[in-house]
Parts: structure tokens; C-alpha cells; sequence
């Protein structure tokens, strides 16, 4: 009997939708990371002028930005991934300017 050709050790090739998810998780996790921190900083406690809260923003865009870039890989295509994440930095963006607009400084 013959051996069969071994598939357990040939590697398997990238998937070509793997490199627009992780750009757009990088891109757009990114963007929408810093939109979702500034919402927090705006709308949290204390609004932005609270003691001690920007170093806690800039520490909490890192872990929303990593949450985001996994998460990306679940989306069924890069396209997906681009158009999700692109919607969610729309909303996000917008509600970060209408908290701006309406609260007072």
C-alpha cells in the first residue's frame, strides 16, 4: 500500500480576506477605539475636565483597539469587516460630536 501524500504537514495558505480584516480591525479599531474612549470621556463621570480621567482614556483605547482587531476575524469576509466596522465608527463619531455639542463645557 502506498503512502498517501501527508496534508497534516503542508501549511495552508493565508486566506487573501485575512489581510483586509486585519486592516480594516487596525484601521477602523483604531478609530473607533479613540471615538468610543472620547465618548467616555465626555459623557463619564465627571465629563473631561475630571481629575486623573485622561490618563485613564489614553490607557483604555488599547484594550478596546486589541478587542476590536480579534474580533474582526469572525466577520465572514474582509468586505463585511470594512462595512461593520465603518457603520459602528459612523455611530460612534456621531455620537461622540452630538455629546460634545450638548454638554456643557
Amino acid at each position: 500500500m502506498a503512502d498517501a501524500p501527508s496534508t497534516r504537514n503542508t501549511p495552508t495558505p493565508i486566506r487573501p480576506d485575512w489581510w483586509s480584516k486585519s486592516l480594516a480591525g487596525v484601521v477602523l479599531g483604531f478609530a473607533l477605539a479613540v471615538a468610543l474612549s472620547g465618548l467616555f470621556a465626555w459623557i463619564g463621570p465627571g465629563g473631561p475636565a475630571a481629575v486623573n480621567k485622561l490618563q485613564f482614556i489614553m490607557w483604555l483605547v488599547v484594550p478596546i483597539w486589541l478587542g476590536v482587531v480579534s474580533v474582526c476575524f469572525l466577520f465572514r469576509s474582509g468586505r463585511q469587516a470594512w462595512l461593520w466596522l465603518g457603520c459602528a465608527n459612523i455611530l460612534a463619531h456621531t455620537a461622540l460630536l452630538a455629546a460634545r455639542g450638548s454638554l456643557p463645557h
